[in-house]
């Protein structure tokens, strides 16, 4: 009766607890915790980094890019993470051994009695061979051959992956070194021309009102200056152009180094012009078939899945496991309270034999579309070679073209003063070619930076790293500034024509 009464009031109190664990509710953050994250990551987000002091030059907003940037961080987090795992998959080509300690009572005696089935009759009395209290303890070993060779199979699986971690961590660093050569070089070009662009500006709205008033007071013939009038504008058209086209590139500079994009900063002209490696387009594609992160991560998912393969045919062998133990049980009934034990055991999941056709044909067409995926990326990387070459060799022309423009442009503005001066040549005329000369230098800006956008682009499709270890970033911006800029000496860009 009394055991039935407990379990009674312990089912009663089933229901209590049921429901206590079904009356969870989601919580939303309050107010002041998303304001406190907020505070918390707007500080964290640029902390712990060396302040900008003086011009940043290239190499060091390359140096602050590889250093700083959180994309980079975020894969060399990932990286290390893959690291630890392959670590923690060593583990799993060790034996087993536990240890296990237990303690167990009664209220009263584990008495039982015996019943003779030959004389029907009870052979003694209640007794007992156990302690109302008991304290066990244990040390077992036991290892699984099979599983032994699967272990195996998925630390190498392990390894692979952290590979393609790092390869991802490269891929990240080629396209940071790509942006911060763009955004550079139109930063510098935007700090370079703003003071000019904006003169350039209050200038044609000025000349601008000049010419409504010379049309309104017929001092000269209206198609004149209504031809003039649109001269201007179109100057006023092309330096807005122009404005916006480089108004966002210091703030993705600032990005890319991770600093707060509100930070005032100036940038130095970047020294020295383009050299050039030669002519050879394909030791270019051999070099970049060898070195991009995205065909070697292909390579290592292949070796991944031949080891799918072996691990899909090892788990169709028989399991042999081995195992031994010391034992200690306090009860005092035994003869013997510590012993020890050893044993073999085998195991066979005839499911696995059936299972194997199916699993060989998702590793055999997983091969196909890796196989093919490094075709087509092959093939990929082969036409961005040449049409990266051949947009670098455009954009040589352009600057080319550019150069002889500005040139011309300024030996004419030279030839009108000289005109104006002996007052043969109006102001008009003279305003108007001196506002073409600033357009013309900033065109010419403009085109070096397309230059140098190109010349980005390719060295990013050679996968070529800017260091020789791209995982050494933990120096000092100076050091590691440095370090970029003496490994990219003697670099070059070969150039070759469509």
């Amino acid at each position: 009766m009394r055991f039935i009464s407990r379990t009674a009031r312990t089912l009663a109190l089933l229901p209590a607890i049921l429901l206590c664990g079904c009356a969870l509710s989601p919580i939303p953050l309050t107010p002041d915790e998303l304001s406190i994250n907020a505070i918390d990551k707007r500080q964290r987000v640029t902390a712990a980094q060396e302040p900008l002091s003086g011009a940043i030059s290239l190499h060091e907003a390359y140096a602050r890019a590889l250093k700083y940037n959180l994309d980079h961080k975020v894969e060399l987090y990932e990286s290390a993470l893959r690291v630890a795992e392959l670590d923690l998959s060593h583990y799993n080509l060790l034996p087993n051994v536990v240890a296990g300690s237990g303690y167990a009572a009664r209220n009263d005696p584990l008495a039982s009695s015996s019943f003779n089935l030959v004389t029907n009759v009870p052979n003694f009395g209640f007794s007992t061979s156990q302690d109302e209290r008991l304290r066990t303890s244990d040390l077992s070993f036991s290892w699984h051959v099979l599983d032994f060779g699967l272990s195996l199979v998925r630390s190498r699986q392990a390894a692979d992956k952290a590979l393609m971690a790092e390869e991802a961590r490269r891929k990240v660093v080629h396209r940071l070194m790509e942006d911060v050569r763009i955004s550079y070089w139109r930063a510098w070009t935007a700090q370079k021309l703003s003071s000019k662009l904006r003169r350039l500006e209050v200038r044609t709205r000025a000349a601008l009102s000049g010419s409504r008033q010379v049309g309104s007071d017929r001092t000269t013939s209206p198609i004149t200056a209504a031809t003039y009038r649109r001269e201007l504008i179109e100057v006023q058209r092309i330096v807005r152009e122009l404005q916006r086209e480089l108004s966002a590139a210091r703030y993705q500079l600032a990005a890319l180094m991770n600093v707060d994009p509100g930070s005032h900063f100036s940038l130095k002209a970047p020294g020295g012009g383009m050299k050039s490696l030669g002519r050879d387009l394909e030791g270019m594609i051999q070099f970049a078939l060898e070195n991009r992160p995205e065909v070697r991560d292909v390579a290592y998912r292949q070796r991944i899945n031949a080891n799918e393969a072996r691990a899909a045919l090892l788990e169709l062998l028989p399991g042999i496991q081995l195992f031994a133990g010391s034992n200690f049980d306090s009860n005092s009934f035994l003869l013997h309270d510590r012993w020890l034990q050893w044993g073999a055991k085998a195991s066979w999941n005839v499911i696995k034999v059936f299972q194997y056709p199916q699993r060989r044909q998702v590793v055999d067409s997983q091969e196909q579309v890796l196989d093919q995926r490094a075709l087509s990326l092959t093939m990929a990387i082969m036409t961005q070679i040449y049409v990266s070459n051949a947009r670098l060799a455009h954009y040589h022309k352009e600057v080319e073209t550019a150069v002889a423009y500005h040139q011309t442009q300024q030996e004419l503005i030279g030839y009108i003063r000289k005109e104006h001066a002996a007052d043969r040549i109006s102001e008009q005329t003279v305003l108007r070619e001196e506002l073409n000369a600033v357009v013309s230098e900033a065109r010419l800006d403009i085109a070096r930076a397309g230059q140098q956008s190109a010349a980005a682009n390719l060295l990013s499709s050679l996968g070529r790293d800017p260091l020789h270890d791209v995982a050494d970033t933990d120096r000092p911006v100076a050091e590691l500034t440095q370090s970029l800029r003496q490994h990219a000496e003697g670099q070059a860009i070969a150039v070759k024509g469509p």
